[in-house]
């Protein structure tokens, strides 16, 4: 592609020696520049781009785009643009050929219950025929493999490759999961959402987005405008105090969900055991009965959400029942251990107050003597959460345990000191142990016949960040492994949420 197609519409602050050059790709990453490549020096949370220039040019870049003007010495085109975010994402796009616009591209949005209203999704999606990607925070997900996510939402190069991907494997339908950071940087700029979804908006990543409202706004914009205007249609959940005011905002191209309010897509009746949930669900065409083998509150919600998003696709009843009833369980959702031991033990994602509370609700709602929960916060990340989710513990729990999740560059010590200032009587009995191995170890020791082990924070990951190094730690191996020292070693059996 010639430069001055792949810029096309685009207007510089200042272009300097830009002749009509063939371009052959773009790249963010300097490591990834191939010869003739346009490199977009972005400016990340931590490193800018602008200081790999050197190394693009070295590694065969034939044009360079950024935000500063032009430095001496460099022979190259040099495009200076407002926001090389955006015109990443443009020039991603384009390069790619518009693929989602080939697709029927549905965004789910919100702080929690992303994940698994993607899966109960394209469950039902693929229970009706359809070819479709998924893209979550766990996995990117295709028809003829999966491999393991690197971050919520890609970056737009990324993404867009990733959806042209889909379209040459002949999906027509693609589910994913749009983070408030893709959506304040720009990464979902130039795609064309068929749907919207929106779960929920609860405290989080406020070290980013600094208050509330701001980050509503930057959910905000998947219903308004991603390059594209709005989408065809957005759901949207009125359980949550933002649901209504978003609603207002897509009138008459928006329909709502609803667990306990009167809505196009509600629950009318619903059961919960340690099984599964049974329900009722009120739509547009009639009343869907629907068993699922998700467990607890938060499930109704997700269930109604997927079924809103599908039902608006065109799928019948019949099919979105049978797509949820054989969703297969969510990796780190929920996800229950069971080696013979007689006390129920889950690992679960959740990692801000709101869903802490949540999971330990769902949890006395199965009636366990009693609630036994471990849990850290993530360094290097919103420090406004950690003694939010102590008081949440202390009130929710009878046995707690405080420990590391992902420490980064913190000391692990200080961020457990942030969660105990939230814990402000005597009860709970809790313990610190900042190593997550021993910790886990502890709270399993603990356990009695008939109590309920929930290990929370981490879920699905396989790692933890501590110092600078990423090493290998997965919740579930580790709990399987102290149940079997513990003399509990029967072949596990494993259900999700």
């Amino acid at each position: 592609m010639h430069l001055h197609e792949l810029i096309r519409g685009i207007e510089p602050d200042h272009s300097w020696a830009a002749p009509d050059i063939e371009v052959t790709g773009v790249a963010y990453d300097s490591r990834r520049v191939q010869k003739g490549n346009i490199f977009v020096a972005i400016r990340g949370e931590r490193v800018d781009g602008n200081g790999f220039v050197p190394q693009a040019l070295a590694n065969g870049a034939a044009a360079i785009l950024s935000d500063r003007p032009r430095p001496e010495g460099i022979a190259v085109p040099w495009i200076q643009v407002r926001s090389t975010r955006r015109v990443l994402a443009t020039l991603s796009a384009r390069l790619h050929g518009w693929p989602s616009t080939r697709l029927n591209l549905v965004g789910i949005t919100g702080t929690n219950g992303k994940t698994s209203t993607a899966f109960l999704l394209e469950s039902i999606l693929r229970a009706d025929g359809k070819r479709t990607g998924l893209i979550t925070t766990i996995e990117y997900r295709s028809p003829t493999g999966a491999r393991t996510a690197s971050r919520t939402t890609p970056e737009s190069l990324d993404l867009q490759e990733q959806l042209r991907d889909f379209v040459d494997q002949g999906c027509a339908y693609a589910v994913m999961e749009v983070s408030s950071h893709a959506l304040a940087m720009h990464r979902v700029e130039g795609c064309r959402f068929r749907s919207a979804v929106f779960t929920n908006l609860t405290p989080d990543h406020l070290d980013f987005h600094r208050t509330m409202d701001a980050y509503f706004e930057a959910k905000k914009r998947l219903f308004v405008d991603t390059g594209w205007g709005p989408p065809r249609r957005s759901l949207i959940n009125l359980d949550d105090p933002r649901g209504p005011e978003l609603a207002e905002l897509c009138r008459g191209r928006c329909q709502t969900y609803s667990v306990r309010s009167p809505a196009d897509f509600m629950i009318r009746r619903f059961e919960r055991s340690q099984t599964g949930i049974e329900m009722t669900i009120g739509t547009p065409t009639g009343d869907l009965p629907i068993s699922s083998k998700l467990l607890g509150r938060p499930n109704l919600s997700n269930v109604v959400a997927a079924v809103a998003a599908s039902h608006d696709l065109g799928v019948e009843l019949r099919v979105i029942q049978y797509g949820i009833e054989n969703c297969r369980p969510i990796p780190g959702r929920f996800e229950r251990i069971d080696q013979g031991q007689p006390f129920l033990v889950v690992v679960d994602y959740a990692h801000t107050q709101d869903a802490l509370q949540k999971l330990l609700e769902t949890v006395r709602e199965l009636e366990p003597k009693r609630v036994l929960v471990l849990f850290g916060c993530g360094g290097d990340r919103d420090r406004t959460k950690r003694a939010l989710m102590g008081k949440v513990a202390q009130h929710l729990s009878d046995y707690c345990v405080l420990t590391s999740d992902n420490p980064r560059n913190e000391d692990p010590l200080a961020i457990i000191r942030d969660i105990e200032s939230g814990f402000t009587g005597g009860s709970p009995r809790y313990l610190v142990q900042p190593d997550r191995r021993l910790a886990i170890q502890c709270i399993l020791r603990e356990a009695r016949p008939a109590d309920a082990v929930i290990v929370a924070g981490k879920g699905h990951e396989t790692y933890q960040e501590l110092a600078g190094q990423i090493l290998h730690f997965d919740d579930r191996e580790e709990v399987r492994k102290a149940l079997a020292e513990l003399g509990w070693s029967k072949p596990s059996t494993q259900t999700g949420s």
